[in-house]
């Protein structure tokens, strides 16, 4: 049997070292050391510093896979509901394949680990009952539209208020999937790389079930196809 696990193991430790590629990894780090370090810091953390309205993002917390990182690099946060432009778009300065380079060099180095555990959640909302997508928008109402509004576009009630300092995500232009949305939701946006803890994790209020249905209405009702 310990033979068995050791060979498993060595197994995914080659799987893991062939699905990285070293010349990436370099022009990555090479392009992430001279801009994105600035507010990220070299260990990817970010860096507390002031004149942010959102702080940086932890990538060692982060709930994205490396497409999604290559994707907001490229585009910029805003272009994917972020309501401030702290992250800009560097598809002006840096051409596809070196922005992929740098996603694969954050994605590697940072965010492995953290989205290996969004892989191994074993999410199914395949057989939501009725009463369970209605109370998913029932709750969203109640609860998520006070901050990011009925039609999910950021602009809640609570954005009225200057001194609260809150930015909702506009949740139209997210790149999540629905099972991202659920643990996002479910443990909240410090647990996933937020510096802030203005989006709370519902887990310790509502049951996974409950949190399905919200994440489900979220997917189908207010996300855009893009």
């Amino acid at each position: 049997m310990r033979k068995i696990l050791t060979s498993l193991t060595l197994f995914a430790s080659i799987v893991s070292a062939v699905n990285v590629d070293k010349s990436m990894m370099e022009r990555g780090k090479e392009i992430f050391d001279q801009t994105c370090a600035g507010c990220h810091g070299k260990d990817g953390t970010g860096l507390k510093q002031g004149g942010f309205n959102v702080q940086p993002r932890n990538f060692t917390r982060s709930i994205l896979d490396e497409n999604q990182i290559y994707l907001i690099a490229k585009k910029g946060a805003f272009h994917w509901g972020a309501v401030t432009t702290g992250m800009p778009a560097w598809e002006s300065v840096y051409d596809d394949r070196s922005l992929k380079a740098v996603a694969h060099y954050v994605y590697n180095t940072f965010a492995k680990e953290s989205h290996k555990k969004v892989e191994e959640y074993r999410y199914d909302s395949s057989k939501l009952s009725e009463k369970a997508l209605k109370r998913g928008k029932k709750i969203f109402n109640r609860n998520c539209a006070y901050c990011h509004g009925k039609e999910g576009k950021g602009n809640g009630v609570a954005t009225y208020n200057p001194e609260k300092s809150i930015f909702p995500y506009n949740l139209t232009k997210i790149l999540l999937t629905e099972k991202q949305i659920f643990l996002f939701t479910k443990y909240g946006g410090k647990h996933w790389g937020s510096q802030k803890d203005d989006m709370p994790g519902w887990g310790v209020k509502y049951d996974d079930e409950t949190l399905m249905g919200v994440a489900r209405y979220v997917e189908t009702n207010l996300k855009q196809k893009r």
